[in-house]
């Protein structure tokens, strides 16, 4: 009974959590909402014994992520409704990807519907003599090595995109350039002004 409330918590306030994050106007509240999203979250996946789980998306998503989208949002002061305007434009495409990847949601479902046992063939028994996340290095870096590597490789072109997208050139913006700092000279800077006793400049 406990476990069932709990469950019912954790999942309401997650899923409202996360129509906030896509709602709120204010990009600051939209990582707040996340970031409760994300504890939520790490509650139902302690509900289901998957600690690992629960304390990773702690640790590395609310600890490093949220926090890093906190300081993106907050430090380099992004005009948000300058990048809104183009939104039309982009839309044929993400709509087309939103298209493909609710086609791949339906065939995963389908799936499970017209064969009811392929989840549970999916699943990988966990020896008694294991732990959560002993078991779940093992399979990792086992069964499915390549694929794992494959999912770092796009965080890091992801990670990369991201980086450029930020430093793009924007009107207004002084950034520093070692190059003429270094090269600077005294007389190209510096004014001698020879003033009189009693005038002042």
């Amino acid at each position: 009974m406990v476990a069932s409330l709990a469950f019912y918590l954790f999942a309401i306030i997650t899923v409202a959590a996360s129509v906030m994050v896509i709602t709120a106007r204010n990009p600051v509240h939209s990582v707040l909402f996340l970031i409760l999203a994300f504890f939520n979250s790490a509650g139902l996946f302690i509900l289901l014994g998957a600690e690992f789980l629960a304390m990773t998306l702690i640790i590395v998503y609310v600890g490093a992520v949220a926090v890093l989208f906190m300081f993106v949002v907050m430090m380099l002061d992004v005009n948000f409704v300058e990048l809104r305007q183009g939104f039309l434009d982009y839309l044929p495409i993400g709509g087309t990807v939103a298209f493909i990847l609710l086609a791949e949601l339906a065939m995963v479902l389908g799936g499970w519907i017209i064969s009811p046992q392929a989840a549970s063939s999916g699943a990988a028994p966990i020896p008694a003599d294991l732990t959560n996340t002993h078991a779940i290095g093992r399979i990792l870096y086992t069964d499915y090595l390549y694929l794992f590597q494959g999912a770092g490789m796009i965080l890091l072109i992801a990670m990369v995109g991201a980086i450029v997208l930020t430093h793009r050139r924007r009107k207004g913006v002084r950034k520093q350039v070692i190059a003429d700092q270094i090269a600077r000279r005294p007389e190209d800077t510096i004014k001698m002004v020879k003033v009189e006793s009693g005038k002042g400049i």
